[in-house]
């Protein structure tokens, strides 16, 4: 079953069609040698590139996800994106895969194609229920370096609450076709001024007493993001990638309407 684009990955395989009689100039390579012995003339084999396409999802459902207003966490937007883009992928005859992550493997699907293979893969991203709280983006890259063995546009979801998985990451975008999806809240960025107030670090389960009117503080909220933004368009710009930022309270599917005009 082939995919509906006309190959944005040249030279990704070939599969073999059909037989002809040797022409001059044709690459004796091609020279199908097991027919042409049975003595009806040299024949070559003709071949015809793959067409078929696998888009992959890294999602993270680790639980500095759970952040946000209720029915707007980061994590919602997060499964919904991932499942109107996996729709959109299963329409163009796409083969999507799935691996959601923390700081160990929590669901994987296997890359498969057809209709089964989308309701399979929005109800169970929408009914995983995380064993791990805390993070290992370096760990979910290296499964997809390792996995994906031909190149494929591969699709990565996270708030990027994580350090040290910046080699693995250009690895991915070296090799494959990436798209960084950066999912955070507002008041990560600019935090209400409510004075001295406890928060609940939600992956190591400690409590912190911070200073929210703090204007150092906020200020270090808000470049901690923009540093971590930086760096992630950075590695996009340098191996020809795709970066979109989406907070959990916007509308996204225009956002991701204008991303993929522009990767067309």
């Amino acid at each position: 079953m082939h995919g509906n684009f006309n190959s944005i990955f040249k030279g990704t395989g070939l599969e073999f069609a059909d037989l002809r009689t040797y022409q001059y100039g044709d690459d004796v390579r091609t020279i199908d040698w097991i027919t042409t012995a049975k003595g009806h003339g040299a024949y070559v084999k003709i071949f015809r590139e793959e067409k078929e396409q696998t888009v992959f999802f890294l999602i993270d459902v680790s639980a500095s996800q759970e952040i946000g207003s209720e029915g707007k966490l980061k994590i919602d937007r997060t499964r919904e994106i991932g499942g109107v883009l996996a729709l959109s992928a299963i329409k163009e005859a796409s083969h999507v895969g799935l691996y959601c992550f923390s700081d160990q493997k929590e669901l994987y699907i296997k890359p498969d194609t057809g209709m089964k293979q989308a309701y399979k893969f929005v109800l169970r991203l929408f009914d995983l229920k995380p064993q791990s709280l805390k993070t290992d983006l370096n760990n979910a890259i290296g499964f997809a370096l390792n996995m994906l063995k031909r190149k494929s546009v591969t699709i990565l979801i996270s708030d990027f609450k994580d350090h040290d998985y910046l080699h693995n990451l250009k690895a991915l975008a070296q090799k494959h076709d990436l798209v960084i999806i950066h999912i955070y809240d507002k008041r990560e960025i600019n935090l209400p001024a409510l004075g001295i107030v406890p928060v609940l670090d939600k992956e190591s389960g400690k409590t912190y007493w911070l200073n929210t009117s703090s204007r150092r503080f906020r200020q270090e909220m808000k470049d901690t993001f923009e540093d971590t933004q930086a760096s992630l368009q950075k590695i996009c710009r340098q191996y020809d990638a795709s970066y979109i930022s989406i907070s959990s309270t916007e509308d996204f599917v225009p956002r991701l309407v204008e991303l993929f005009r522009i990767r067309k």
